[in-house]
């Protein structure tokens, strides 16, 4: 579980919602996952984050979803070769070249044949809401979450949420940090970091293994470039947030990972319950921690 987070993005409920076991229960079934057709390119649904008949987890004020997804690999060249074989054989029989219009029905018609026979990819994505703060933490990008959001919305028939939001600029207070090498307290800075300049045609940096409060660093940061990108670390975690305050390259301390392995290694389903409500702590109190650091979210 808590590899699964090494990504994430952050999302606030914009306005009050009961989202927890009574409104979950009823809205989540009609829209558990189901494989793909025959004649599907993609199958998406909920199933169960702990692999029982529930498709939703609750505990301690926290709730935890997986959204997955089925698709088809059908690679364009594949299907090109089919359907150009398929357009020479036409026309040598009936010596013509085909139309356009015809063209495209064949390529419909290809495109079914090869569906049955073509692999499928599966993929889940994880989310976690706080009761508490409000606040939904999903493991990808923006653009992958959208889809999670999307189903769920249906699901409730409403989902009031808008991506986390800073009050003043992210990458002016990354900036200062490393500028005067004074992250907030309790952090330290990591090896990585991203620079752009504040011109369009000043250029930009990526910075690895780096020693972050060096004189070069300093330098480029003198000379107009922000810091859009930064490796924090505290004792319980590493991670990178951006501009766009998305986290990634997530990485918890062994002895946080290990905290429930006392839990007999037979009792999967008390492990994992117990893993997922450690998780979710965490994120909320690293969120948290480092909005504060921020200047705090945005008015709403």
């Amino acid at each position: 579980m808590f590899k699964e987070f090494r990504n994430f993005a952050v999302y606030r409920l914009s306005r009050d919602m009961d989202i927890d076991a009574e409104t979950l229960a009823p809205a989540l079934p009609e829209f558990k996952f189901s494989p793909c057709g025959s004649q599907d390119m993609a199958g998406t649904g909920f199933v169960s984050p702990l692999g029982t008949d529930m498709l939703y987890f609750e505990a301690s004020g926290f709730i935890s979803l997986t959204f997955q997804r089925e698709k088809k690999l059908l690679p364009g060249h594949v299907l090109k070769k089919a359907l150009n074989e398929k357009i020479s054989k036409l026309e040598s029989d009936q010596g013509r070249k085909l139309k356009k219009t015809e063209k495209d029905a064949l390529r419909d018609e290809v495109l079914h044949a090869l569906l049955p026979r073509a692999f499928t990819a599966t993929e889940k994505t994880q989310i976690i809401y706080s009761t508490k703060s409000q606040l939904l933490f999903i493991n990808t990008g923006a653009r992958k979450s959208e889809d999670a959001l999307a189903l769920l919305r249906k699901a409730l028939g409403s989902l009031p949420v808008v991506p986390l939001t800073i009050e003043s600029p992210i990458e002016l207070t990354l900036t200062e940090w490393v500028r005067n090498d004074a992250p907030p307290a309790g952090y330290t800075l990591g090896e990585k970091a991203d620079l752009k300049a504040i011109l369009e045609d000043g250029g930009c940096a990526k910075l690895s293994k780096q020693d972050l409060s060096s004189d070069e660093v300093k330098t480029m940061i003198a000379a107009g470039k922000l810091i859009t990108k930064l490796a924090l670390c505290t004792d319980r975690v590493n991670f990178s947030i951006d501009d766009s305050a998305m986290f990634s390259g997530v990485k918890f301390a062994d002895e946080l990972v290990d905290q429930n392995s006392d839990i007999e290694s037979e009792d999967v389903l008390q492990r994992q319950s117990a893993d997922i409500i450690l998780l979710a702590g965490e994120l909320d109190s690293i969120v948290s921690n480092i909005v504060d650091a921020l200047g705090g979210e945005a008015k709403r």
